[in-house]
């Protein structure tokens, strides 16, 4: 089978041909083997790239892999094979899941246990970009923040994966949505979306323009602040939170870890919340199996919608990362495989 192997860390926007890369694509690597009774092989339709993927193979996450790895972590397919007591899954179902690592590869090997069915009508593509981005910030708003109608929501780094998954995770609780981006683009996808308020940071001033909102909706301020950007961004919307205000910390998409002065956050009763999605499958597992089955619920009725901005080959692999190094991406970004492809075997 094919799989994308991280042979060194490094910069996986270097082409996968050059020997100077981190990743190469092998062509026939073995196929994964049942390894337990329960274990499901899922031929992967399509595996989602995460800013996640892209600091592991650069060796800058917090969770280091034993090299070589297949990175890759949410993807959807079709069952392939069952184990003996396997008794939820049939060959040819439609599923979705998230791993630590190996989704970037033509086959995956799971416990049943850990896999979601995808419901009628939804999109198999849309179901592999689900977990991660969703799940991070459904868990944030839902379980950590406590979001409710009427509250305010700020969302920094809107068009991202993330972001776009908090403004309509947002907009679903019946928040009133502040979403903050860069660009005319992405500016007018979250306006399509009904997003209360849009800043555009290519020619608005983050403060200046919330605090207009603000006033014309005489609201006193925002409730929860949803931070997966880090750096100046985040000092400068710290004043524009309520007394009581939630601080999300999702991510540092800048290069930059803020500061958040804990007086200010004594005086103004704030609550800042950390939160590493993924340690959750260790910590809280059902919290995140609720989540994810509540989220392809809505994705089923159509409460929201996952936007894939660009989609590769895995021999193009390099392209999607550099995708998501410089920002281009709106919402997702994927690879996806061809189901008529032959299948290469070892």
């Amino acid at each position: 089978m094919e799989a994308l192997l991280c042979r060194k860390l490094g910069d996986p926007t270097v082409a996968a041909q050059d020997d100077s890369s981190p990743i190469f694509v092998s062509k026939n690597h073995p196929i994964p083997e049942l390894d337990s009774p329960t274990s499901v092989r899922v031929r992967i339709k399509a595996t989602s790239l995460n800013f996640a993927n892209y600091l592991q193979i650069l060796g800058k996450y917090q969770e280091k892999a034993a090299l070589p790895f297949i990175p890759g972590s949410d993807f959807s397919g079709f069952v392939d094979s069952v184990g003996p007591k396997v008794s939820n899954l049939r060959v040819g179902d439609p599923v979705c899941s998230f791993v630590p690592l190996g989704s970037f590869a033509e086959f995956i090997v799971v416990d049943q246990s850990q896999l979601f069915r995808v419901p009628e009508g939804c999109d198999l593509v849309a179901a592999g970009a689900l977990p991660v981005a969703f799940g991070t910030s459904h868990v944030a708003l839902v379980h950590r923040a406590g979001l409710t109608s009427g509250q305010v929501l700020l969302v920094l780094g809107a068009a991202g994966g993330v972001g776009l998954a908090a403004v309509q995770i947002g907009k679903a609780c019946g928040a009133i949505v502040i979403a903050v981006a860069r660009g005319s683009e992405k500016v007018q996808l979250l306006k399509s979306l009904g997003t209360d308020h849009v800043v555009d940071l290519a020619c608005q001033n983050v403060t200046q323009s919330v605090r207009e909102f603000l006033n014309a909706r005489k609201l006193k301020g925002v409730d929860v602040l949803y931070d997966p950007v880090g750096g100046k961004l985040t000092k400068e919307t710290m004043k524009l939170l309520n007394w009581g205000a939630n601080i999300l910390i999702i991510g540092f998409a800048s290069g930059e870890i803020p500061v958040i002065p804990s007086n200010i956050a004594l005086v103004k009763n704030w609550t800042v919340h950390g939160l590493y999605w993924g340690s959750y499958k260790i910590h809280r597992p059902a919290v995140l199996e609720d989540s994810v089955r509540e989220l392809l619920s809505w994705l089923a009725r159509g409460l929201i919608c996952i936007h894939i901005s660009h989609s590769y080959r895995l021999t193009e692999a390099n392209l999607a990362f550099a995708a998501i190094r410089d920002r281009k991406a709106i919402g997702k970004v994927m690879i996806v495989f061809d189901e008529k492809r032959p299948i290469s075997k070892l």
